[in-house]
């Protein structure tokens, strides 16, 4: 189940998530950890980071590093179009903006129908799923935003 997701009501159990997709797939993540959710702004491109790394941008005077999600979990490039977010969240205290295709929905589902990911995920590192939820019609992918990034990779774009 999803035990490490830490946004759980206890009384109801209930995962409030904040949902997004990348390509054809529904992901999930605490919606405890999203600060805000904004359309895409110029990027400033730096050299001599990770591929996944899309560069930084200025946000309200502060200036945060943004992940291209799709590559990260190894879905390959794609053109941003008019449905393409930031979803600028915190992870160990900075704040960072993850790159998707589009923000779906704020979920509230129960912990119930959630289940430990299978032991191959096609093309997406396992490490970083805590759990697959079974909705009605679709399933969707519960991320761990804390093991998106590894320690040398926080260490590197965090500091």
């Amino acid at each position: 189940m999803a035990d490490n997701i830490k946004n759980v009501d206890e009384l109801s159990g209930l995962l409030q998530l904040v949902s997004f997709k990348i390509g054809n797939e529904e992901f999930g993540i605490d919606i405890l950890k999203v600060q805000e959710i904004n359309k895409m702004v110029p990027i400033t491109k730096m050299p001599n980071t990770p591929e996944f790394i899309e560069g930084v941008i200025n946000l309200r005077g502060r200036i945060i590093p943004v992940v291209d999600m799709r590559i990260r979990l190894g879905l390959g490039k794609q053109q941003h179009n008019k449905s393409t977010r930031i979803i600028v969240v915190d992870i160990e205290g900075k704040t960072i903006g993850f790159v998707v295709d589009a923000v779906s929905e704020v979920l509230r589902i129960p912990a119930s129908i959630t289940e430990a990911p299978p032991e191959l995920t096609s093309g997406i590192n396992s490490d970083f799923i805590t759990a697959v939820g079974k909705l009605d019609d679709r399933l969707l992918i519960l991320l761990d935003l804390d093991k998106v990034l590894k320690t040398s990779e926080k260490e590197l774009i965090l500091s």
